[in-house]
């Protein structure tokens, strides 16, 4: 009888265990975002009458895929406790010189090198004068290099568009590998990389170290002017990514594309679980809260919603998850 009451008390503890550990789970942040993401795609379905399982999922995971490159790397910046609003300056500008580079004969193949490497090289600039100068805060520095990309384009191409890539040049957008596109195989590459490289390097811990305090990183020995520097030269590196795959979609440029990548990108990742403060964060989280504003903004799409609309739904969906996020899942250090 002892023995039988011992068992019983050993399976409430167990069963009290279990219930422990599902109430945790339930109130993480990334567990909120799959509920959204679940419902998200189900209003896509129930709009679609069904349509959307098929080839319509891809499709629209391919309209949002080029922005979503750049969320991937404004991740690690927002980590440090750092952040970058000339993103979407550095896609136009990336963009535009592969154009008339092109144009003026440069092959097209290294006209798509140049594109990344501008990219990056206005990523390298931006923390290059951030570790130098490292008074200035970053919002200060980015907002003049959002202006000086944006306008180097602009004085270059003033309003008006330039194309004439070759057509296989649309298939980097366009082309798929049976129903999935290049894109969307392209992003899970690079997300798979950026999570092991956050995750599971030393240099993705120093991030997190750095987002946390700054001095205390450098009294530990961690080059915190050289990961800051790599953090921004990543940056410009994957907008010089997006440039191509947005130019691909579109068949041409423009100076004023990529208008408010930046914004929605830093959105994106904050709706992600990764505060502007720095210090925490996964990629999980990034990865969810890509599909949820790409799927969002194709559902509204569906019901006829005009842009500014869908901007104060995707704004007050943020607002709402990060009220929710401080009442319930700050509890999990609780438990």
């Amino acid at each position: 009888m002892a023995n039988m009451q011992r068992t019983n008390v050993e399976l409430d503890r167990l069963a009290l265990q279990h219930s422990f550990d599902a109430k945790k789970f339930f109130i993480r942040w990334e567990s909120l975002l799959v509920v959204i993401l679940i419902g998200i795609l189900v209003l896509n379905v129930v709009v679609s009458n069904g349509n959307f399982l098929g080839s319509q999922f891809f499709s629209a995971a391919n309209g949002f895929m080029d922005k979503s490159f750049i969320v991937l790397s404004m991740a690690f910046v927002l980590i440090t406790g750092e952040i970058d609003i000339s993103v979407g300056s550095t896609v136009a500008l990336s963009a535009v010189l592969m154009a008339i580079s092109y144009n003026a004969g440069l092959p097209m193949a290294l006209a798509i090198a140049l594109c990344i490497l501008v990219g990056a090289g206005c990523g390298a600039i931006n923390g290059l004068i951030f570790v130098k100068f490292r008074e200035l805060p970053t919002m200060i520095i980015t907002l003049a290099t959002m202006i000086i990309y944006r306008g180097v384009a602009t004085i270059i191409l003033e309003d008006r568009a330039s194309g004439g890539f070759p057509d296989w040049f649309a298939e980097i957008s366009w082309g798929s590998l049976g129903p999935v596109p290049y894109s969307v195989i392209v992003f899970a590459l690079l997300a798979t990389l950026f999570a092991v490289v956050l995750h599971k390097t030393a240099f993705g811990r120093e991030l997190f170290a750095i987002g946390n305090n700054k001095l205390a990183a450098q009294f530990s020995r961690i080059k915190v002017n050289r990961d800051l520097f790599v953090a921004f030269l990543l940056n410009g590196l994957m907008a010089g990514v997006c440039a191509l795959f947005l130019t691909s979609r579109m068949t041409s440029t423009r100076p004023n594309i990529a208008d408010g990548y930046e914004l929605e990108a830093i959105a994106i990742v904050v709706l992600a679980g990764i505060p502007t403060t720095g210090g925490k964060g996964n990629m999980t989280g990034v990865i969810l809260a890509v599909f949820i504003i790409g799927f969002l903004r194709n559902g509204l799409g569906m019901f006829n919603v005009t842009s500014p609309v869908m901007s104060v739904i995707i704004g007050l969906l943020l607002i709402g998850t990060v009220l929710i996020s401080n009442f319930f899942i700050n509890k999990e250090k609780k438990l």
